[in-house]
Parts: structure tokens; C-alpha cells; sequence
């Protein structure tokens, strides 16, 4: 594989990327408003999502126990990984990049 077709090969999997990690992240936000709303959380809609971003909060629910029983906070934990995640596949691909140019 020579060289322009890696750096146009990793031009698209930024520019997908970019389209997908931000609906993923909004998808995850209008999950955890979902709950302030009635019934959401039980449509079709409410439980695709909840499908998607379950799994990915049950384990922090396992470790992270609700303040006074009520609150929980492990959204907000999820949310701060999501971020270091996406820092850290922004640094992939400026690495690569870099390395390919």
C-alpha cells in the first residue's frame, strides 16, 4: 500500500469518525435527560437506547453507588471517559497522520 492511499484511507476513518462520535455522545445525553421524562425511557426509542448505553453503565453502577440512595452519578463518569476516549483517538490519528506524512 503506498502512501497516498494510507492517508486517504485514514481520512475517511476520521471523517466517519467525526460524523459518528458525535451522535453517539448526543445520543448518550438524551438518554440521561430521558429519565426526567414520563414514559420516554419505555418507547421504542427509549429502549434502543437504553440497549446502547446500558452496558456501558451498568459496570460503572456496580462501583460507583448512588449518593443518598437517589442520585446517580455514574453518567457523569461515562461522560468524562467518553472525553478522555475521544482525545485519545484524536491523538491516533494525529500521530498517524504524522507519521504517514
Amino acid at each position: 500500500m503506498d502512501q497516498s492511499t494510507a492517508i486517504n484511507i485514514l481520512t475517511t476513518v476520521v471523517k466517519i469518525y467525526s460524523i459518528l462520535w458525535p451522535i453517539f455522545t448526543w445520543g448518550f445525553i438524551i438518554y440521561i435527560l430521558s429519565s426526567w421524562i414520563p414514559g420516554l425511557r419505555e418507547s421504542s426509542f427509549g429502549e434502543l437506547l437504553g440497549k446502547i448505553y446500558e452496558p456501558l453503565l451498568s459496570p460503572l453502577r456496580n462501583i460507583i453507588p448512588p449518593i443518598g440512595g437517589m442520585i446517580d452519578i455514574s453518567p457523569i463518569f461515562l461522560i468524562i471517559i467518553f472525553q478522555l476516549f475521544n482525545f485519545g483517538m484524536r491523538q491516533i490519528f494525529v500521530s498517524l497522520y504524522n507519521m504517514l506524512m
